[in-house]
Parts: C-alpha cells; structure tokens; sequence
C-alpha cells in the first residue's frame, strides 16, 4: 500500500470511529506501519472526523517526525513502543468506546469466555493500570501488559486494539465494544452464561490458525 492510500485509510477510520460512537471530539488516535522504519500517526489536537490524508504525520520508531506538516498524537509513545515490541502488528487503533471503558472504569478486563465472536477475533483483553494520557507513564504500564494480546482495556480510559492491518484493528475495537454491550445487557438480564471449556479450546484453536 502506498503512503498517499495509507493516509487515506486512516482518515477514513478516524470517520468510521466517530460514527459508530466509538470516539468524540479530539478524542483517539491511529498509527499503521508505512515501512520498515516508518509509521503514519493521526496529528496531535483536531476532531477525527474531520481530518485528511493529508493531516498524517510519518514518524521513525524513534518517534522523530519524517514528513507532515502537524506534529504527531501526544500518545505517540503508546502507539510506537507496540510497534517496536510487536513485529507481528502493523497498525494500533486507540479508541474510548463507551461500553468496553464503562468496564475499564469499574477496573474489569473482558474475559469472559460467552461470546464466540471476541474469543476467536479478539481473544482476552486484559486491563492495564492506570497511566496518564499523553505521558510515557502510559506507554510503560500497556508495555508491561501487552503480551502476545490483541486488544486492551486502559484504567479508566479507554481501550487499544491492533492488528496485523488497520482494517484487522479497527474491526476488533468494533468487536470489542459490540462484546462489552452484549455482556453488560446480559448482567443486566442476571447471567452471563459462559461456554465449556472445550469449546473455548476449539474458538482459541481456531483463532491460532487464521
């Protein structure tokens, strides 16, 4: 994929997130691998919905700016420290959808093992402490947490998802959030009904072989 049709990509997640109710305002932001050495990162500051491929700023791993005129998201180092540990992820989607941080705010991960969609597209998302937005604190605590997992719930935040494309990454925050409504309306239903161990064995086998 080229830069000009990366940047176009991301531009059109910032809408679809804003859409589905997945983000508001300023909040969120994207990277995507644009080569070996390079990323393209959502611009600090701006409503999401209205950016441009053009708004797209290219950063090294280090995290100096390579080309755009905007200087990147101030949670730049989140998105470059999976980058770095994770060679399997080409894109990191950070969003706030309202049901997945409704359970990171009352300080729960999602692993329950009811819903076949999040364990086959998903997996366990684990909650990580805690740690200030825009600052290296957070990027430490989601390093210290990040494993071999797909997807994350932030304290009190929000939550990120990655995948091996942007289109992998963003489908999962929307899988992640649609999980987190089905399970909170069964809780309020009185039950969440979990599936045999076996058949878990069967989703994780099958979600190790895609």
């Amino acid at each position: 994929m080229t830069r000009r049709a990366l940047a176009a990509e991301l531009a059109a997640c910032c809408r679809h997130l804003s859409q589905r109710g997945l983000i508001a305002g300023r909040d969120g932001n994207l990277s995507a691998r644009a080569g070996k050495d390079r990323v393209l990162v959502t611009p600090s500051g701006g409503l999401k919905h209205r950016l441009r491929p053009a708004d797209m700023v290219e950063v090294d791993l280090a995290g100096r700016r390579r080309g755009g005129r905007r200087n990147p998201t101030s949670e730049l180092d989140l998105h470059l420290r999976i980058l770095r540990l994770r060679s399997d992820v080409g894109a990191v989607v950070h969003a706030h959808p309202p049901a997945a941080t409704a359970f990171a705010v009352a300080g729960e991960g999602l692993a329950s093992f009811s819903l076949p969609e999040l364990i086959l597209l998903v997996g366990r998302v684990p909650l990580v402490p805690f740690g200030m937005p825009g600052t290296r604190e957070l990027g430490e605590q989601v390093e210290a947490c990040l494993g071999g997992h797909a997807a994350l719930l932030l304290a009190n935040h929000g939550a990120v998802t990655l995948g091996r494309s942007l289109e992998e990454a963003w489908i999962r925050m929307e899988t992640l959030e649609h999980s987190a409504r089905i399970l909170l309306g069964a809780r309020l239903l009185g039950r969440v009904t979990e599936l045999t161990p076996e058949m878990v064995a069967r989703l994780e086998a099958l979600r190790a072989s895609v």
